[in-house]
């Protein structure tokens, strides 16, 4: 069985495509650097992550994104020997306006050294780019309307104000008239264009409802690649917005791809709540499913029937995921990403064994902030670390964290009170307003020199963290929600945050003098 998510933790808005019988999926990173994830499988059920394009400064700088800003919605192709990323930097999507930029990179082959970016336009996000069979080349995305009420083509949700299509070339960029080619259905905030082509058809899959708990795959097609597309007989291909305890949720932003053998596969984005006082919440965030799909009359379907995106596929048996254990560092493991600067060597090296992490700005900073962390990926799991610190003040701190933004973390930090070395935790439980943290330690915790240990058990909607020097591990602090660190635990919470939770290793040096902290081992188990 291929079991869903395909690809778990925060891998969200997943673009699909296949070379020979590599096939591949791009995901969303925000405004974790670096940018774009892409990975690749033989068999539909196994996913390596093999390359994060967005790498270097010419390409991307994210300092001073707000939070869910960043990398939205990539679009992966392959045409004329090459493959081609397009992809979105938001640099604001509070308030009336987005300001998205987008552009395209391309490379030979799909682990190289990207190219630098082409501008394309900053109409809004989601752009994708389609190759005909003539050669041709056509620049697809929503676009964004900062007007209000009764402005837009659908009157749903008039900031959701169509799909935008212009041919492009290489050589001589967007090309001719720029057209609004589809509104949308009832369901409105039309977004994540992708079109394919198939028996004559030109086919438009879009997003729709919103990332949330209305999201649907909405599917229409037209002869005429300008249109105009006419909807599926039942509008949305995937869609759980009528079925709340299916524990397949908010299932819509795919892309098709047909394998060798004429079998119709689709990527769904997804997310697997858990409810705490009613309320749902998706730690992992909005993560990749896959579906497979049957034709008929040239509409497609989910091949069982139905709009309900599937928990197991049959095929190839997804194999299970097992702990991941760094008992010394040589290098900055693959799992791990930072926040949005094309500079790490200004928040972090390697060395003697360790990850050297230099305290800049504090928790929360949309500038230079030294994190590093992976994706949480199941609803109970341990981690642990090794820290060593020695701070002058209690300005300078260094631990462990879970971690979603600025509004939404938790964390165990070594720090100095009192004159003496000591262990605090920091938390803000959603915040959002202000960003004040709170003290759950009733006082610091006294420790010796050397070395200390530090661990975190998340168990699906709380979280402890634990401590020790030599001897049994104790538990620092009160049990704490760990719920909060989730898409919902913040504003809104619809259609505002769209990553997931992490869990790492920071420090930071309010004095600016950049003190070092030494981590000298990471683990993580997932736990049943």
């Amino acid at each position: 069985m291929i079991v869903n998510p395909v690809l778990p933790g925060f891998n969200p808005d997943p673009s699909f495509c296949r070379v020979g019988d590599d096939y591949y999926i791009a995901t969303s990173t925000f405004q974790w650097f670096p940018g774009v994830q892409i990975f690749r499988s033989r068999d539909l059920a196994n996913w390596t992550l093999v390359k994060r394009p967005l790498d270097r400064a010419s390409q991307l700088d994210m300092r001073g994104n707000p939070d869910d800003c960043g990398i939205w919605a990539p679009c992966l192709s392959y045409a004329d020997g090459r493959f081609w990323l397009v992809y979105t930097d938001v640099k604001r999507h509070t308030g009336s306006f987005k300001d998205s930029h987008n552009y395209i990179v391309t490379c030979d082959t799909i682990d190289g050294e990207w190219s630098d970016p082409i501008y394309v336009n900053s109409h809004g996000f989601d752009p994708s780019l389609f190759h005909d069979d003539d050669g041709r080349k056509y620049f697809v995305q929503m676009r964004w309307n900062h007007r209000g009420a009764g402005s837009g083509c659908n009157p749903t949700h008039d900031a959701f104000d169509g799909i935008l299509m212009q041919e492009w070339s290489e050589t001589e960029g967007l090309i001719g008239e720029v057209r609004n080619i589809y509104c949308g259905t009832e369901r409105g905030l039309t977004e994540a264009p992708h079109i394919f082509k198939r028996n004559g058809w030109y086919y438009l899959t879009t997003a729709e409802g919103g990332t949330t708990y209305d999201h649907a795959v909405t599917l229409s097609r037209s002869r005429d690649i300008w249109g105009p597309y006419e909807d599926h007989p039942d509008l949305h291909v995937m869609t759980a917005r009528d079925a709340p305890d299916h524990p397949v949720q908010r299932t819509g932003h795919g892309q098709y791809v047909e394998a060798p053998d004429g079998t119709a596969w689709h990527t769904f984005l997804m997310g697997r709540p858990i409810t705490v006082d009613g309320t749902r919440n998706c730690p992992m965030g909005r993560e990749t499913g896959l579906a497979k799909c049957v034709w008929r009359d040239d509409w497609l379907y989910l091949e069982d029937g139905g709009i309900l995106a599937p928990e197991t596929v049959d095929g190839p048996e997804t194999q299970p995921r097992g702990p991941v254990v760094h008992t010394r560092f040589d290098a900055l493991p693959t799992e791990f990403q930072w926040l949005r600067t094309p500079h790490p060597e200004r928040l972090f090296h390697v060395a003697d064994g360790a990850l050297i992490l230099t305290g800049r700005e504090g928790l929360g900073s949309w500038f230079e902030q030294s994190l590093v962390a992976r994706r949480q990926e199941d609803f109970t799991y341990r981690a642990e670390t090794q820290v060593q610190f020695d701070p002058e003040t209690y300005q300078q701190a260094a631990g462990l964290t879970t971690y979603y933004d600025r509004h939404r973390l938790h964390a165990a930090m070594l720090t100095q009170e009192s004159g003496q070395r000591a262990l605090t935790i920091l938390s803000c439980p959603s915040n959002w307003d202000d960003g004040e943290l709170e003290y759950p330690l009733d006082a610091p915790v006294p420790v010796g020199e050397g070395p200390v240990e530090l661990a975190v058990t998340v168990d699906r909607a709380t979280q402890q963290f634990w401590w020790r020097q030599g001897g049994d591990w104790q538990a620092l602090g009160p049990e704490l929600a760990a719920h909060v660190i989730s898409d919902e635990g913040g504003r809104g919470p619809e259609h505002s945050s769209f990553t997931g939770a992490f869990v790492g290793m920071v420090a930071f040096d309010l004095t600016g003098q950049g003190r070092e902290a030494r981590f000298s081992r990471f683990g993580y188990w997932p736990q049943t």
